[in-house]
């Protein structure tokens, strides 16, 4: 059974009110909200539309990056922020003009716990850095890659191998260390 979106609510309206002139865009798709916000209020718009009540956005579904090198847009990239709310079946978009050379948004960690790994990723990926983030550290590529593979600019072809021995049981929790039986991680290349 698909639930029915609760009452209409003007969410962006509300944002308006608070944030004023900060909301530099607005669009709909199918129902869905998207606004554009610059990095300067995106920490408290987001509090806003978790805490507020009437808004309830409590859920983070993701945090992703666009590049849009190709199409020659500017700003460069947009961090775009999926959020939900869970009692009203509602979504929104909340996107960020980043510029290339100052690649920085604030980060959502104390917001949404859950915002660690799609931030992390989203720097591993694209460089944006999440200012505040107490572990900003690669996520999906080993330490040792160099660049961040899905900005446009990433050639396709590059290939960085991990050529020294690479342990991650010393990163991880003493649970897994345990589950582990002692075997060492796929980046283990013996003596």
């Amino acid at each position: 059974m698909v639930a029915e979106k609760s009452e209409k609510v003007d969410v962006a309206g509300r944002l308006r009110e608070r944030f004023g002139e900060a909301v530099l865009a607005q669009a709909e798709f199918r129902g869905d909200l998207a606004l554009t916000l610059p990095r300067e209020v995106i920490h408290d718009a987001l509090r806003v539309l978790r805490d507020e009540p009437g808004l309830e956005f409590n859920f983070l579904a993701d945090v992703t990056v666009v590049d849009w090198l190709p199409l020659g847009r500017l700003p460069r990239f947009e961090v775009v922020y999926h959020l939900y709310s869970l009692g009203h079946h509602r979504r929104i978009r909340l996107k960020v003009p980043v510029e290339e050379d100052d690649r920085w948004v604030p980060t959502a960690i104390d917001l949404w716990p859950g915002a660690n790994w799609f931030e992390r990723e989203a720097w591993d990926m694209f460089g944006v850095v999440f200012e505040g983030h107490p572990n900003m550290r690669r996520l999906l590529c080993h330490e040792d890659f160099e660049g961040h593979p899905l900005r446009k600019d990433f050639p396709a072809d590059k290939r960085f191998f991990l050529i020294r021995p690479s342990d991650l049981r010393d990163e991880a929790p003493d649970w897994v260390k345990e589950r582990s039986g002692g075997r060492r991680s796929a980046g283990y290349i013996p003596d």
